[in-house]
């Protein structure tokens, strides 16, 4: 008798192991790929939501920056473009999935803003012609009440001396007055009598002339310098009206106006992302 190995069983039992380690490592792999899928999406998620987070601080921050000098227009370049920055970073992100409707918003915003601020550089323009305008005529003010205080001294001055030397003459011809009055004559003597009465008359009349003459001169000194005076307010009066008016032109000018209009145009944006945000949703 020839002897056979029993193998067949064996090989059968083989392959039924084989099968049943084959369905039990697919289904192991299987669940394997639907964790690391899952993983994926859940990455995918978080990206999506920081990207959307760091851009929204973003738009927050630059829709509060605030200028600290004036001209602010100065500043309008740099901050469009730090705007337009933190969009592109959003728009160009692999994680984030963009529609037409968002750049059509964005681009809307974008577009207005630029406007507005081109509308506030115009207006600076003009508020700082007008500073220069004011600064002149503030100059031309002190020049004027320099030249009147000026002329002002000078009359004073020749006012003084001129009733300076006509009181002294004054004073020498009441003295000379007392003197003749003073002076005695015999009551025998006709002759001195009528030399003092008519040296006595004499020095009167030059008194009273003087006396004339000062009063004279003190009104010609006081038409004078009202004189002066109304031309000093003559030509004051227009440059005040127009200080005051150029004052009141550019009392905005130290507050920078386009801070309103960069917070809305931020804001705008940031409903924007946030409607994107919805709309897109990275575990659909």
């Amino acid at each position: 008798m020839s002897y056979r190995p029993q193998t067949s069983s064996r090989r059968g039992t083989g392959r039924g192991r084989g099968k049943v380690h084959h369905e039990k490592a697919k289904r192991k792999g299987q669940k394997h790929r639907s964790g690391g899928k899952y993983l994926l999406e859940k990455s995918e998620a978080s990206t999506f939501k920081e990207v959307v987070e760091k851009t929204l601080v973003g738009l927050r921050n630059l829709g509060d920056q605030i200028f600290a000098f004036s001209p602010f227009s100065h500043y309008f370049d740099d901050w469009l473009l730090s705007l337009k920055n933190v969009l592109s970073e959003f728009e160009s992100n692999p994680a984030i999935k963009m529609d037409d409707e968002f750049v059509k918003e964005s681009s809307q915003v974008i577009a207005d803003v630029e406007l507005v601020l081109a509308e506030r550089r115009r207006e600076e323009v003009v508020l700082e012609k007008a500073t220069r305008r004011l600064a002149y005529q503030n100059n031309l003010l002190v020049q004027i009440d320099t030249e009147y205080v000026s002329a002002t001294h000078k009359l004073a001055s020749k006012r003084n001396s001129e009733i300076k030397r006509l009181t002294r003459r004054v004073h020498d011809f009441e003295e000379e007055l007392e003197e003749a009055s003073q002076m005695k004559v015999s009551i025998f003597s006709p002759f001195a009598r009528r030399t003092k009465s008519h040296e006595t008359a004499e020095v009167t009349r030059k008194l009273d002339a003087v006396k004339s003459e000062l009063e004279s001169v003190v009104t010609a000194f006081k038409v004078e310098q009202e004189k002066l005076h109304d031309e000093y307010e003559k030509r004051k009066q227009p440059v005040t009206e127009q200080v005051r008016s150029l004052e009141k032109n550019i009392e905005g000018l130290d507050t920078d106006s386009s801070l309103e209009d960069r917070q809305f145009a931020c804001e705008e944006l940031v409903n924007a992302v946030k409607a994107l945000l919805q709309r897109k949703t990275p575990l659909q």
